[in-house]
């Protein structure tokens, strides 16, 4: 009997709501675990007996449930915040709450000897900003001249060693930690990488607060969105310099710029599928650069990036049918 196939997300992952009923088509049983309301609408029992292990999760609601010996396949997709059944609970026993939960439903997942796309462990490892450029040049990618650093001066030297033009791009999230505060405490939405003017130069003391990130601005031809899915290249090629609203960032989705398939040399690609190899992943999103004068540039690394977005303007791709596909191939393979 073919193995089950787990999603790890939270209740508003618009691709995970897509990829299920594919693999429901493909006669694939599907669990899934929707951290924003988890543990509150979950049960779940790890026990440890005459030296076996098991363990099960139950959907409280619907009555489903797994035996996590059951599972061939694991995609882990978004986090969320966790839910617990008491809205009452101090700060300090929230605290608690979160960190045992932590702890316990890693305990479940983290034994599993299965398909991962990606695991855990690979998606921390490969999440770092830094780490990620430097890896990037050991593999022969140009990378943008760079600064992380909470030293004023140290800014103003690099400003001035390079030719051109300054960008500050967040290192965590463009969201500036909205995400992570209630509405009402919330005093700004997000900062889209940014041109560095001369007024913001007089400001730079602001540095000191938090380490920053700066880069030299590399003037483009086009930009890429390097998709890897199980070992499968999907490189969509963004006219991001036919709009003034994603000439800098392209993230602007206001702006109906062209998005299409296209074909990377075949170094690049090597070089894109070695280093999402090397982090142990089965999924990435790279974006790139590539210069007037046709120069690939590495930009970053999202290992659990967004992809419906690229598939719903170049329609030919089918990553969707990708996932599904490379999911319940493993469940499969794993009766």
């Amino acid at each position: 009997m073919a193995k089950k196939v787990l999603i790890v997300t939270n209740s508003f992952d618009l691709h995970a709501d897509l990829v299920v009923p594919l693999l429901t088509a493909r006669d694939c049983a599907v669990f899934r675990i929707n951290l924003d309301a988890f543990p509150r609408d979950y049960q779940i029992c790890q026990l440890f007996t005459h030296n076996k292990m098991s363990s099960e999760i139950r959907h409280l609601p619907t009555g489903a449930s797994i035996d996590l010996a059951e599972v061939g396949a694991v995609w882990t997709r978004k986090p969320a915040d966790f839910a617990f059944a008491s809205e009452d609970l101090t700060v300090q026993e929230r605290a608690y709450a979160k960190m045992e939960t932590e702890h316990a439903l890693f305990g479940l997942l983290y034994p599993l000897d299965c398909y991962w796309m990606s695991h855990p462990v690979a998606l921390r490892g490969a999440m770092w900003k830094g780490e990620q450029l430097q890896r990037a040049m050991t593999m022969g990618f140009r990378v943008p001249a760079s600064i992380v650093t909470n030293s004023p001066e140290r800014v103003r030297a690099f400003k001035e060693s390079v030719q051109g033009d300054l960008v500050f791009k967040c290192l965590s999230s463009p969201m500036l930690g909205a995400e992570a505060v209630a509405d009402e405490d919330r005093i700004a939405t997000g900062l889209a990488t940014t041109i560095v003017t001369d007024e913001m130069m007089e400001s730079l003391d602001a540095v000191s607060e938090v380490a920053c990130h700066f880069q030299e601005y590399i003037h483009k031809q086009y930009e890429l969105r390097v998709t890897i899915i199980a070992g499968r290249i999907f490189a969509a090629k963004l006219h991001s310099q036919d709009d003034p609203r994603t000439a800098v960032d392209s993230r602007d989705m206001s702006a109906e710029i062209l998005y299409e398939a296209t074909e990377l040399p075949d170094e690049i690609k090597e070089r894109c599928l070695v280093f999402v190899q090397s982090y142990g992943l089965n999924y990435s999103a790279l974006d790139l650069i590539v210069t007037p004068e046709g120069e690939y540039v590495f930009l970053e690394n999202n290992p659990s990036g967004q992809f419906l977005y690229v598939e719903q303007l170049i329609p030919e791709f089918k990553m969707l049918d990708a996932v599904a596909d490379r999911l319940s191939q493993e469940a499969a393979c794993r009766i």
